[in-house]
This record gives structure tokens, sequence and C-alpha cells, in this order.
């Protein structure tokens, strides 16, 4: 088991995921998202190959538009 946490929550993952799958398990695939590992920003273009693993701390911003 992995230990992180997610936006300040601690949470349990089978193993080591990338930025994409952790996003596909959180049902935020395909969203307009800001994805931050340890204070450092992933860009999109690295979440298929930016792997979380134990004791990372990931924030999750999702975009909302609206006026």
């Amino acid at each position: 088991m992995e230990h992180i946490a997610i936006n300040g929550r601690d949470c349990a993952l089978p193993g080591p995921i990338t930025v994409d799958q952790l996003l596909e398990r959180s049902g935020l695939a395909g969203k307009r998202v800001a994805v931050e590992r340890n204070g450092a920003v992933v860009p999109k273009s690295r979440h298929h190959r930016e792997w979380i693993r134990q004791g990372d701390r990931i924030e999750i911003i999702v975009a909302v538009g609206g006026g």
C-alpha cells in the first residue's frame, strides 16, 4: 500500500500510479485540472509519466467556468 495525501486528506493506493491513473480513479480524466505534486506543478504533458509514490502530497484543482 502506498500512503499519500490528496488535497490534504490521507489516501491509500494499492501501489505506485501515474497522475493520469489517479485522475481516472478520481473521476477527473478529461476534465480541466491543475495537479501539484510535492509543491511542484505537474504539466499535463507529463501526467502519463509522472509517478505518485509513498508519502507524496498531491493537490488537484478543478477549473470551473462561469460568470
